[in-house]
């Protein structure tokens, strides 16, 4: 099955940028749906992007739309989570995942610290 390991984390001010990649290994990420969660402590984990089971539009929470776009590059097995106008709320430990379906998440990168 396919191994996920995200980077790109940081600390960042208010207003500022990070993007988030997420590399797969073990298999290609064409044959999953990708997405995009984020977790605080305490909290339940959110999803945050990624592509929807109908397809068209992905999806995005609705407190990050107009500021995260997600992408997908085939060729560098790697998924991208674009993320501006950073707010302190945005603080959290953010995840890639990978189903065979769109809201069916089976494998999970180890994470990635995102402080704002």
């Amino acid at each position: 099955h396919v191994q996920l390991v995200e980077s790109g984390g940081g600390s960042v001010q208010v207003g500022g940028s990070l993007r988030l990649s997420c590399v797969a290994s073990g298999d290609t990420i064409s044959r999953y749906c990708m997405g995009w969660f984020r977790q605080i402590p305490d909290k339940e984990r959110e999803r945050v992007a990624g592509p929807t089971l109908g397809g068209g539009i992905p999806y995005y929470l609705d407190s990050v739309k107009g500021r995260f776009t997600t992408s997908q590059d085939n060729a560098k097995n790697t998924v991208y989570l674009q993320m501006g106008s950073l707010r302190p709320e945005d603080t959290a430990m953010y995840f890639c995942a990978a189903g065979p379906r769109c809201g069916y998440y089976y494998w999970w990168g180890q994470g990635t610290q995102v402080t704002v």
